[in-house]
């Protein structure tokens, strides 16, 4: 037994530092194994995943292929475009029916907020939520947590004296959400930036400082994570004046690395509107740790999967 406590995972909203440790230190297990030249395990064997994406993904996507492919799983990609989806079908019948196959774990992704939940209530397979609307992206949020503690806490379990900035999009970032809630419960500072249209109200609830202004959420900060300007969410008028603005200033370009802690990193979900939210230079530079980012993520899915599913049963919710 894995003595892993979640059925399912649809956020990081309640987990417990024990949780997201249990998480993070398998992950450093897979990490290794991916850094060698057999890249395999055998613990889900015989196991099924099914990764049912009803949005676009190149990383997520991807990277739960192969972390269950790795652990030596059947993965199937479903893929809307050739769905009875198009015919009309509900998400819940699709499920229903994808369920009725057996499989071990559903990934899902979803534009509606609240999907994977609702859809974890009527299945038997575990759930993982790989980002639902505006909600939370629970694996792209411990998979940020691992990329900070190797780079800046290594050897330690947790992140307690570190700040981290979170800037940008925040109406629409569910990456935002899960970030806020796994730095903080690793013990991190947590503070977040964007323009006043793009603050959702009560924000600081989720347990962070909310700033209007970039400059006073990263000045000294250990850790920067930019967000994507998520114009496919966005309804109505444009809630920023024109791209130009918006770079200079909310961009993470030369005039605010400066204010970032001497060896701070630069990190950011993918994909990057590059000179809009991140000067191409600061993408591509030395402190930039956006590929590291894409590793851990499969390191960390391999984590998930093994948990929720490697010895055969699942646990109560």
């Amino acid at each position: 037994m894995s003595g892993f406590r979640h059925r399912h995972v649809l956020g990081l909203e309640g987990w417990s530092r024990d949780d997201v440790l249990q998480v993070l230190d398998r992950a450093e297990r897979f990490h290794a194994l991916n850094e060698g030249v057999v890249k395999k395990s055998p613990s889900l064997r015989g196991r099924t995943v099914i990764n049912m994406f009803l949005e676009p993904s190149t990383r997520t996507r991807t990277s739960f292929e192969l972390a269950a492919k790795r652990l030596g799983a059947d993965a199937i990609n479903f893929t809307p475009s050739q769905s009875s989806t198009v015919k009309g079908e509900t998400l819940l019948d699709t499920a229903r029916n994808l369920q009725a196959m057996h499989p071990d774990v559903i990934v899902l992704r979803h534009s509606a907020s609240g999907a994977a939940a609702s859809i974890a209530r009527h299945v038997e397979a575990a759930i993982i939520n790989a980002g639902d609307g505006t909600h939370e992206h629970p694996s792209q949020g411990l998979l940020d947590c691992a990329t900070i503690r190797r780079h800046k806490r290594p050897g330690a379990r947790d992140l307690a004296g570190l700040t981290v900035a979170i800037c940008g999009d925040l109406a629409h970032s569910r990456v935002a959400r899960s970030d806020v809630h796994g730095l903080g419960i690793l013990g991190a500072k947590v503070r977040c930036a964007a323009p006043r249209t793009m603050i959702p109200v009560g924000f600081e609830a989720l347990g962070c400082e909310v700033f209007d202004r970039v400059e006073p959420a990263v000045e000294g900060a250990d850790v920067v994570i930019m967000l994507r300007i998520q114009k496919e969410r966005a309804q109505g008028p444009s809630l920023y004046p024109n791209n130009r603005e918006y770079s200079r200033y909310f961009g993470l370009g030369p005039r605010l690395l400066e204010l970032l802690a001497d060896d701070a990193i630069v990190m950011h979900p993918g994909p990057v509107n590059r000179g809009l939210e991140l000067d191409p230079r600061i993408a591509d530079g030395p402190r930039s740790v956006i590929l590291d980012q894409v590793t851990w993520g499969v390191a960390v899915r391999m984590a998930l999967l093994e948990l929720l599913a490697g010895d055969g049963s699942v646990a109560a919710p």
